[in-house]
């Protein structure tokens, strides 16, 4: 049976502020909140908040028939607890139908993955121990910024205990393969991939109301159609994008909603069934592994990292920023974690690309690649005097790997912890309930007849004998 796993990434970057060079030293905050009010509230009302409510109406008239899932960074949690709660109300109402499964991804939606393993450790546990905060359960299925992927970072995500991963069907990958399969990470045969199928994810997310399009206007019955269509034992289609994808690249206006509202009504006249990442891993056996050398994601049209660290600018903001990623680490200062979580975002070094750009590259407040990088490290350059101020770089790496495998090993103990306070707290909650259902137990037959039978009542003294009566007597 064909299955269809549809997912939403929601994303929003903390914008920086313009920071000078004069102001290393004296100003040390680096954001733009007027812009990420703005920004959040405006992707909000044109995008999250309808497409919410749409997904909520699918959920009550479809039930077990439609399911979605969402991954959020740590970053759109922050804006959204500030200026938007009307989110978060509506993925919880959500998440109260069962029809919705949240996953795991880095915290900042950063480039950790390649770069700090223990930064990438840190951020998904941050990120999921939120989710399970929100939503009531811990994630298993994680999804890396940008659909970030290689054969390392799924041998990473495997030791961290997770069982499934979603990627990008990049075709320099596949080759002759199908996305259209389970595959497992070539590392640890334990983490299944879920790969996204681009073209019929980007046939909703980028080409939908484009009226030069061959195939506008896009209509649900057709969509369907195409997957049915597909070779009998192409049994999953991951259709994989940005949640903003709805109302903001393509506008309420083209209907978007109207059309993923009538997909499962028309899938399941086809015999299409749609299913979360989890389902499908635990319903679906692997077909092969799949082999990444060089990492993957689902930006432009080489399906690479080149967006972010492509040339020599973002290569060394790259370098300089994780040149302190173990000093942070230890760091108890709040106010140096979140700027480090905020400053990590992918977007940053996506702002100072050079690569030439089919569609308009969007650049925030710079005017070139040129003006965003030199913004970034005036930035970057007054956090790592912070960061030194505190833990000095004179201190020798054998005294940091120390204090880092401290905290790992605290962390480690803790997990162990929490495991055995949970099993226990499980056992005693049965222990509980077969107490409640079960009846006064019955007392073994001979307590009972112990019970019934009068108690034995002393002997009276002993009668002497006849002859010694006589005798006494006399």
């Amino acid at each position: 049976m064909k299955t269809i796993c549809l997912y939403f990434e929601i994303h929003q970057n903390i914008h920086l502020k313009r920071y000078r060079f004069f102001e290393i030293g004296k100003d040390h905050y680096y954001f733009d909140d007027y812009e990420n009010e703005h920004a959040i509230t405006e992707t909000a009302e044109r995008s999250y908040i309808p497409a919410l409510r749409t997904f909520i109406e699918m959920a009550k008239l479809y039930g077990k028939d439609f399911k979605v899932a969402f991954s959020i960074s740590g970053s759109a949690l922050e804006l959204i607890e500030n200026y938007s709660p009307e989110v978060l109300e509506l993925l919880q109402e959500l998440n109260e139908t069962g029809c919705v499964e949240f996953l795991a991804e880095p915290y900042s939606h950063g480039l950790s993955s390649l770069a700090n393993e223990d930064v990438f450790r840190d951020e998904v546990s941050r990120q999921a121990k939120k989710m399970k905060e929100l939503f009531g359960k811990k994630p298993t299925v994680l999804r890396n910024s940008s659909l970030i992927y290689s054969d390392d970072i799924g041998g990473l995500v495997a030791s961290m205990g997770y069982k499934g991963m979603i990627a990008e069907g990049a075709k320099h990958i596949l080759g002759w393969k199908s996305p259209h399969f389970l595959y497992h990470c070539n590392q640890n045969p334990n983490l299944k991939l879920l790969l996204r199928d681009y073209k019929l994810s980007d046939d909703i997310s980028l080409r939908f109301n484009n009226s030069s399009w061959n195939e506008y206007p896009l209509f649900a019955d057709t969509y369907i159609d195409w997957i049915a269509q597909l070779p009998e034992d192409e049994q999953i289609v991951n259709i994989f994008m940005e949640l903003c994808a709805l109302g903001v690249y393509q506008p309420l206006s083209s209907n978007i909603l109207e059309f993923i509202k009538a997909l499962p009504a028309v899938a399941k006249q086809r015999g299409i069934v749609f299913a979360t990442p989890s389902e499908i891993i635990a319903r679906t056996k692997s077909v092969a592994q799949l082999d990444v050398p060089f990492p993957m994601s689902w930006n432009d049209e080489e399906r690479d990292t080149s967006c972010w660290l492509g040339n020599v600018m973002q290569r060394e903001a790259f370098n300089k920023l994780y040149s302190v990623a173990d000093r942070v680490l230890i760091c108890k200062d709040r106010r140096i974690t979140q700027d480090w979580d905020r400053i990590q975002a992918s977007n940053n070094f996506r702002f100072m690309t050079t690569k030439p750009m089919s569609v308009g590259m969007y650049r925030s407040i710079y005017d070139s690649p040129y003006d965003a990088f030199t913004n970034y490290m005036n930035i970057l350059g007054d956090f790592i005097n912070r960061v030194n101020a505190l833990y000095p770089s004179e201190i020798e790496n054998e005294e940091l790997n120390a204090l880092l495998t401290t905290i790992r090993n605290q962390g480690e103990e803790i997990e162990v912890k929490d495991k055995e306070i949970t099993r226990l707290q499980t056992r005693l909650k049965k222990f509980e309930g077969n107490a409640e259902a079960k009846p006064a137990a019955k007392k073994p037959a001979a307590k009972k007849a112990a019970e019934k039978k009068p108690a034995e009542k002393k002997p009276a003294a002993a009668k002497k004998p006849a002859a010694k009566k006589a005798e006494a007597a006399k």
